[in-house]
């Protein structure tokens, strides 16, 4: 059951209170025109957001306090107290606290999104050294949702204005990336891919670039051969199927040339190999979703940024971002929703289906 509101009701984590996160989410939200387009949530507590709103001096933030969710002011933003204890904030500093409480804050508005109450997330960033914990055995957002949400697969997709880079790995070891790209995986991935192009990003037959795993692309299997034996077959027979994948691509003269132009998203093979690329292009402004999952979860797509946290430099041209796509994702995924449920428009997709190669 969703929340009964006009405007979509985003609760929004305070990531690690050490970090830059609270410093962003101020600067996000101090822009009233924000409270125009969404009631948003904090999950945190009075005494932090002050701590922070002290910083950030040249911004006018004001809020309204509440443990009810049932009774949220929509024209102020929120703030939704997971604590009401003293908590020791140290800018700049890891420790154990700033993981601790980051975790509070995601753990309880997951279970409040899960409960129906909000309608999406937007997390601010954590830090995997002091999250590491017996109540967060996970190595970082993506593998959390996907356990908390049943889902069977997910895909991490970040994306701006001119770019979209998806992983087939995530936060592995180097060491370990080869022995994971396998057939099933990349199937896996390209498959979520290719469904949230269509149904969270509008696009009705989406181009898809896979890169390969090796440089060069293995040429022609003289430096590795997992493109040769995983990577082409896999993107041949989906071509065969009537699907739009094409690769594998050598990374460095892919986004170097901007071949990236001529597709909708490309699957990397692993973090660096994407995320060098995607971050240089980006400039500032990129988004993390979390594709495959039955709700909206976007993030900036920076960390906790210690080394200038506290000092009020930081940017809050990501997280901004990260709410307006979160907001675009909600219209997007109901708007396909409502034409899939048109009995019109459903059998012209069925009908596309049914003509598509084999």
């Amino acid at each position: 059951m969703q929340p009964n509101h006009d405007k979509p009701v985003i609760g929004i984590t305070t990531g690690d209170i050490n970090g830059i996160g609270t410093e962003v989410i101020i600067k996000t939200f101090s822009d009233n025109r924000m409270l125009e387009l969404c009631t948003p949530v904090i999950f945190a507590s009075n005494k932090v957001i002050n701590y922070y709103r002290r910083i950030v001096t040249e911004h006018t933030f004001n809020f309204s306090s509440t443990k009810d969710l049932t009774k949220l002011n929509p024209k102020q933003v929120n703030i939704f107290n997971c604590w009401d204890e003293e908590v020791p904030i140290q800018p700049g500093i890891l420790t154990d606290a700033g993981g601790k409480y980051a975790i509070r804050s995601l753990m309880v508005a997951t279970q409040c999104l899960k409960d129906g109450q909000l309608d999406a997330i937007v997390t601010a960033p954590i830090h995997k050294s002091n999250t590491n914990i017996p109540d967060f055995p996970f190595t970082g957002h993506t593998p959390y949702f996907k356990e908390k949400f049943g889902a069977k697969d997910v895909l991490m997709i970040l994306y701006s204005k001119n770019i979209r880079v998806a992983l087939a790995t995530e936060h592995i070891p180097i060491s370990k990336v080869a022995a994971s790209i396998t057939k099933e995986l990349l199937q896996s991935k390209l498959s979520i891919l290719r469904e949230t192009l269509i149904k969270d990003f509008g696009i009705d037959k989406p181009r898809i670039a896979v890169l390969g795993l090796n440089p060069h692309a293995g040429d022609e299997g003289q430096i590795g051969n997992e493109e040769q034996t995983t990577i082409k077959p896999l993107v041949d027979q989906l071509r065969q199927g009537g699907q739009l994948v094409f690769g594998p691509y050598s990374a460095d003269a892919f986004f170097g040339h901007g071949s990236y132009t001529q597709f909708d998203a490309v699957l990397a093979m692993y973090h660096d190999q994407g995320l060098v690329g995607f971050k240089t292009l980006a400039q500032g402004d990129g988004v993390n979703y979390t594709a495959g999952l039955p709700i909206i979860r976007t993030s900036p797509d920076h960390g906790t940024a210690f080394d200038i946290a506290g000092k009020n430099i930081a940017d809050a041209t990501s997280f901004h971002e990260a709410v307006f796509q979160c907001l675009d994702l909600l219209k997007q995924r109901q708007e396909y929703a409502d034409n899939t449920a048109n009995p019109l428009r459903r059998g012209r997709i069925e009908k596309e289906k049914e003509e598509e190669p084999a």
